[in-house]
């Protein structure tokens, strides 16, 4: 068996030497490839596509709903901190048309005054429409009636989790019947409904054309500019994205079911939370399977584990070859960030591309790669496209190469690892961490080494 296996080997070493000479030749290459078609210089990844595949919609673009879900996930907001979340909102989107309307609150002073900040504000030309979330009930609709607003969510909860335990007696039919009222009532005022399917991802989808149908053969004597939406939610974030999921979890099913059912890609938005940790990939899921809207709230703020975070989800879709002609702004997100920060809800340290630590290394072999280039450990131009820095945390990891990022940042000069100002602060490090020393090195400790 030995000799056998020799053989082989023998065959395989000199087949390969001589005659897969010329065919492997291309593998060994002095010119670098980047794949610069997938990860352009100075734009975010992109997919690699020369067209986006026909089976997507033609436009996307987002909502948002940080004065409505994001205030029920610990963002009390009063009036002045909501205007100015909206104008930081308004400044990210520019005029790209990544975010196109805001939901609001209406049932506290504090709430009804910053919606009303947002109207006279995008009356005079912000790019961002206000909204209002209510409750599908008669009375809730009576309440907006006077506010002037174009749209409202209509909240119509439409699993048997809910319509059969929130209601009483409780049942579908009991559920429909109150919802229809609602949406006939916003009609009647001119108001564009748009119905939140509280826990579509665990409801029959019998149930939910039913309702479907029921709300468009309502408005098909109104105008067209008052045809209802439909935003799908998968509310307790137990949504898959996976095509062999069937329904009511699996997003492709779900969002094929109500295409094929007439709705045009625009009518449906998706509205996902992350308590599975699935929220981005859904969302992808969910415009791969024609929904032109997702709804969510820029650095994820919303309630438990939060909503959809836009500027992950437009990230993507640029990526996706939408916006080409113009982006969002994301390096307004940072004041965003202070904002949160300022409030007492500031995003956590790891949270991508806006975290404290999201372009942070404390490793040595990456601070290493990063002084030699750049590139190697960043996945785009970071400081360029998002206005973050790329840093490196001195610990008793990073090493000596980590000592000459950080000294080249401050200091704007070169250093090579002989260098005896480095090598002095170096050797004061090691002993500093040798001595017990948890916590990572500032500058200011060692500047006086230079």
């Amino acid at each position: 068996m030995l000799i056998y296996e020799s053989i082989l080997t023998l065959v395989s070493f000199f087949f390969c030497s001589g005659m897969c000479a010329d065919s492997r030749s291309h593998l060994v290459s002095e010119a670098p490839d980047y794949f610069p078609g997938q990860f352009p210089k100075e734009r975010f990844p992109s997919r690699g596509w020369s067209r986006r595949p026909p089976s997507f919609p033609t436009d996307v673009w987002t909502t948002e709903t940080t004065h409505r879900d994001g205030q029920q996930g610990g963002l009390p907001l009063t009036a002045d901190q909501s205007a100015r979340i909206y104008d930081l909102l308004c400044r990210f989107t520019g005029k790209s048309g990544a975010i196109r309307q805001a939901e609001y609150f209406v049932y506290r002073k504090q709430d009804l005054d910053g919606f009303r900040a947002a109207q006279e504000r995008h009356a005079a030309g912000a790019p961002i429409e206000p909204t209002t979330w209510i409750r599908a009930a008669a009375k809730d609709v009576k309440l907006i009636q006077s506010l002037g607003v174009q749209e409202s969510g209509l909240l119509a909860s439409i699993s048997d989790y809910h319509v059969f335990h929130k209601f009483k007696p409780g049942g579908r039919l009991q559920a429909l019947t109150l919802y229809l009222e609602a949406v006939q009532l916003a009609l009647d005022a001119g108001i564009r409904p748009r119905l939140h399917l509280e826990d579509a991802s665990r409801a029959a989808i019998d149930f939910i054309r039913r309702f479907v149908e029921a709300v468009l053969a309502k408005a098909d004597r109104y105008p067209g500019t008052l045809r209802p939406k439909f935003r799908i939610c998968d509310t307790l974030g137990v949504a898959l994205p996976d095509d062999d999921v069937p329904l009511p979890r699996g997003i492709p099913q779900l969002f094929d079911a109500l295409r094929a059912d007439g709705l045009a890609s625009c009518d449906l938005e998706f509205h996902p939370h992350n308590d599975t940790g699935l929220i981005v990939a859904n969302s992808i899921a969910a415009v791969r399977h024609g929904c032109s809207v997702i709804n969510g709230t820029c650095l994820g703020k919303g309630e438990r584990t939060g909503n959809a975070p836009l500027e992950m989800i437009l990230f993507h879709l640029i990526g996706m070859g939408y916006y080409a002609e113009c982006q969002p702004d994301f390096t307004v997100l940072n004041e965003l960030a202070e904002v949160y920060a300022q409030m007492g809800q500031p995003v956590a340290d790891k949270y991508p591309l806006y975290g404290r630590d999201a372009h942070r290394t404390r490793a040595g072999i990456h601070a290493d790669g990063l002084n030699k280039f750049w590139s190697m450990y960043a996945p785009f131009d970071v400081p360029r496209l998002i206005g973050r820095p790329l840093e490196v945390s001195l610990t008793k990891d990073s090493g000596v190469a980590g000592l000459i990022f950080v000294a080249h940042q401050h200091l704007q000069r070169d250093f090579d690892k002989e260098n005896p100002k480095i090598q002095a602060a170096h050797q004061w490090m090691l002993r500093e961490f040798d001595e017990g020393r948890q916590t990572a090195v500032e500058w200011e400790e060692i500047a006086h080494f230079f």
